[in-house]
């Protein structure tokens, strides 16, 4: 396999805190990599140590067949980050804040000024050259920072949460530039809790939970494997659907108020379902990634 990222039995710990908790995995050249999880999982943990900002407390990490902690500068030169903080010069206009981050790639000042231009029509920001970074909406900040990450040509790209926090237009706008970029063939990794981004954009993805790999595999494979082909959402059920569910040997999960049931062909169970236990409400759909999410991570709220 043509790996651009190797990663085993890596460990990351902040004292007594274990944010990363031996975890394997690898990143195939020109592929969308995905890691999914909820807050304090240890996403950007995992992604801080790839991009040498977080040395790993244990295990082994290569970028480009490198080793990450001896090779630093070396795959710095190679990669763009995009981090979820704002980190721009509020006081440079756009122009300037990509011609003024090209110095750090010994990039010459007239090719950095086309470079920037090139990639501001790429990410839809050349009418807005000449404005400062404090006066852009938040969905222009994050085309200016991935803009930003695209002026040294990298190999990989590596984005942590990018469209956290967008309106959707916005954030469709992105997706359609990171799909452009995946399709010329960059090798690109992102940590999301966006379901729907990660079923459009990865190829492959990882669900974490406290520093550990849940599953991993491509998006309709972990769906038909943790799921199913359908979902029933039953609304205030009658006492005794759970009984049914289990003499039929049916996969579910029970919230009191509401049973949700995962099957790969619901048609028949949905009618009969819907004749015998519905008191209030009962659908069908198809199933999603954000089921196989719910599923493995739990409901519970996190901060």
């Amino acid at each position: 396999m043509n790996a651009v990222i190797e990663a085993e039995h890596l460990r990351k710990a902040f004292g007594e805190l274990v944010a990363v908790d031996d975890i394997s995995f690898a990143v195939k050249a020109g592929e969308c990599f995905g890691i999914l999880g909820p807050n304090g999982a240890g996403k950007t943990s995992t992604i801080r140590m790839i991009y040498g900002f977080s040395p790993p407390t244990a295990g082994q990490l290569t970028v480009f067949g490198l080793d990450i902690t001896r090779n630093a500068r070396e795959v710095k030169a190679r990669i763009g980050v995009c981090q979820q903080e704002n980190n721009l010069d509020p006081d440079l206009s756009v122009l300037q804040n990509l011609v003024v981050f090209a110095r750090y790639f010994n990039i010459p000042a007239s090719e950095a000024a086309g470079r920037a231009r090139e990639l501001m029509r790429f990410m839809a920001l050349d009418h807005r050259e000449n404005s400062r970074a404090v006066d852009l909406s938040g969905g222009l900040v994050r085309r200016l920072v991935m803009a930003r990450a695209l002026l040294n040509r990298p190999e990989l790209l590596i984005l942590d949460e990018p469209t956290t926090g967008l309106d959707p237009q916005s954030r469709h706008q992105v997706w359609e530039r990171l799909e452009e970029l995946r399709a010329g063939g960059l090798s690109i990794l992102l940590t999301t809790h966006y379901m729907e981004e990660a079923s459009r954009l990865c190829d492959r993805l990882l669900i974490m939970d406290q520093g550990r790999i849940l599953v991993e595999g491509k998006p309709e494979e972990l769906v038909r494997r943790h799921v199913g082909r359908h979902v029933l959402e039953v609304a205030d059920p009658a006492e005794d659907l759970t009984a049914f569910l289990r003499e039929r040997d049916v996969r579910y999960e029970s919230f009191g108020h509401r049973v949700i049931v995962y099957v790969e062909d619901g048609s028949d169970l949905y009618r009969e379902i819907s004749d015998r236990f519905c008191q209030k409400s009962c659908t069908m759909r198809m199933a999603t990634l954000e089921d196989v999410f719910l599923r493995l991570t739990g409901r519970e709220l996190r901060e």
